[in-house]
């Protein structure tokens, strides 16, 4: 029988505004009965419902917050009982209800998963509400708890999938220098709908690509990655740019999650020995050309955007001559605001911080770094969208 322990005289606790819904699992009426005066003399801040056995209570199990398990139910025997409770309802507290002489059984149940247990003819009416409320606030800490670590492993195993996917430029020449930056807008991700490559097809070829597909979330860049990973099989198969560019078309038409999805593309082919480049751009900003102490945009005519239609893209040849630098940027590079007003870095603010950064003598290989501190600095803050930098160089000594 489940007897009331003496009660030392306290001030009366007032009920709280929000209330616990209990759900009380006990085929004993005697003792289901003190269970309810003591929580009403505590006047505790509980709702608390009644079933005699666990077929009563499988509709409520999960409805209330804490369910009072007695551990000799009918059809419901120690722990296996218990066990089958938790089983039923694992986001819901479980305090168990055990007699004088079955201790240890309680402290078994709490190793079974259950938030606390209560000695039969050991409990006033403050001790059973107490136990209630951290049997509930046990269970919500464990299952934080739990949910942090589900979130922990996915983000730890996105991180690992973004690192593989991210680019390696595949390069076998010394006499390119390849320095890039690239960074995601999206909180806390490695990878963003920004892409770029860089791939050496013969001694005296390299291919450089740059791309934006618009949106900035993880569709936007695992579509990226398709596309990136479909132009460099396309370059090392030897295809003709053009080609290339209208296969892009096709897979970005093909893989995208909406039908307003689109890219842009700004394509280089370098022949390095020959210090002369080809230019190809499908809505891109045109990369900059950084020779003799002067940056100046390659003159290259806009092509259509990817996801558009397909339209032929046309080339500009480009003379580099002995030394020179190549950047190719992202637009979240130059969308960053200049000051407290509307204006915005644009492209030609980028030159003039190129020109000036050259006029400083910024070390290359620092520079695409060095121009997104100074575009963040502009800004009053971290740019907004994704940035990706892809700078190549060729000094007149290698």
């Amino acid at each position: 029988m489940f007897t009331a322990a003496p009660v030392p005289a306290q001030p009366r606790v007032p009920a709280r505004l929000t209330r616990l819904r209990v759900l009380l699992v006990e085929d004993d009426e005697g003792d289901a009965f003190l269970v309810e005066e003591l929580l009403r003399e505590q006047d505790a801040a509980i709702q608390l419902t009644i079933v005699r056995s666990l077929r009563e209570a499988r509709p409520l199990l999960s409805e209330v917050d804490c369910i009072l398990l007695d551990l000799g139910l009918p059809d419901a025997q120690g722990i296996d009982g218990l066990r089958k409770v938790l089983a039923e309802a694992p986001g819901t507290a479980v305090c168990v209800l055990t007699g004088q002489q079955d201790t240890h059984v309680g402290i078994g149940a709490v190793g079974e998963g259950a938030q606390d247990y209560l000695v039969k003819g050991q409990v006033d009416g403050a001790l059973l509400e107490r136990s209630v409320q951290y049997a509930v606030e046990r269970k919500y800490a464990e299952e934080n708890a739990r949910r942090l670590r589900e979130v922990e492993l996915r983000q730890a195993e996105s991180a690992r999938l973004e690192r593989g996917l991210l680019p390696q430029p595949l390069m076998t020449t010394d006499e390119l220098a390849v320095h890039t930056f690239y960074r995601p807008g999206r909180y806390e991700a490695l990878l963003g709908g920004d892409f770029f490559d860089v791939v050496q097809t013969c001694p005296e070829t390299v291919y450089a690509m740059i791309g934006d597909v618009s949106g900035h979330d993880v569709d936007g860049a695992a579509l990226g990655v398709e596309l990136r990973v479909a132009w460099r099989a396309l370059t090392l198969a030897g295809v003709p740019q053009e080609q290339t560019l209208a296969a892009m078309e096709q897979v970005l038409s093909s893989e995208r999650s909406h039908p307003s999805t689109f890219a842009t593309m700004a394509v280089l082919r370098i022949d390095v020995a020959a210090g002369r480049a080809s230019c190809w751009l499908a809505g891109h900003p045109p990369p900059l050309l950084l020779r003799d102490g002067r940056v100046t945009e390659v003159d290259a005519p806009y092509g259509l955007l990817l996801g558009l239609g397909d339209a032929p893209r046309e080339r500009a040849e480009v003379e580099l001559g002995p030394e020179w630098s190549l950047l190719l940027y992202t637009d979240g590079l130059v969308e960053g605001r200049v000051g407290d007003g509307t204006a915005r870095l644009t492209d030609d603010g980028l030159t003039r911080l190129c020109t000036a950064r050259l006029a400083r003598g910024q070390e290359m290989e620092r520079l695409p770094a060095s121009l997104v501190e100074e575009a963040e600095t502009l800004n009053g803050g971290a740019l907004a969208d994704d940035v990706a930098i892809v700078l190549l160089t060729k000094e007149a000594n290698r």
